[in-house]
């Protein structure tokens, strides 16, 4: 039986404090549950992204004006 991986600390903590930018106190009060929750949300709803025709039909339905 081989002994489970070591938890990926280094990367989840650049991901939590980097590009979500969270504060230190928001990234070590989040459960891993969260920043699984977060990591699948950044990610995109299976692995998608949105093409330039839906990211135009966004902007005009929701301007910032």
């Amino acid at each position: 039986m081989r002994a489970p991986a070591a938890f990926p600390w280094d990367e989840v903590m650049a991901f939590g404090l980097g590009r979500l930018g969270w504060p230190p106190e928001q990234f070590w009060a989040a459960t891993p549950r969260e920043i699984a929750a977060a990591l699948r949300a950044h990610r995109g709803a299976g692995g998608t992204t949105t093409d330039r025709a839906a990211l135009a039909a966004l902007m005009a339905a929701y301007p910032d004006a």
